[in-house]
């Protein structure tokens, strides 16, 4: 049975797995700005706002560096 044109490959969904730590913390940095922009409505950011956001980024930073150390994976050619 052939995939459905409009659907990921497989090899697709495997790149998407092996990046999903970094997609998840860049979503959680994505999520500390949008409180960010909230919270200017409600008298600005808080200490703890701001302290979410550098956290998230560091995260960022760090899983970043752990998906570069990773060896590249290999290709197997037919």
């Amino acid at each position: 049975m052939r995939p459905h044109q409009d659907e990921p490959s497989h090899e697709a969904l495997t790149a998407i797995e092996a990046e999903w730590p970094l997609i998840e913390a860049e979503l959680f940095v994505l999520d500390a700005e949008i409180s960010l922009i909230i919270a200017e409505d409600h008298g600005g950011p808080s200490p703890l706002d701001w302290r979410r956001l550098r956290r998230a980024e560091a995260r960022v930073t760090r899983v970043a560096a752990e998906l570069a150390a990773r060896p590249a994976a290999r290709k197997a050619v037919a």
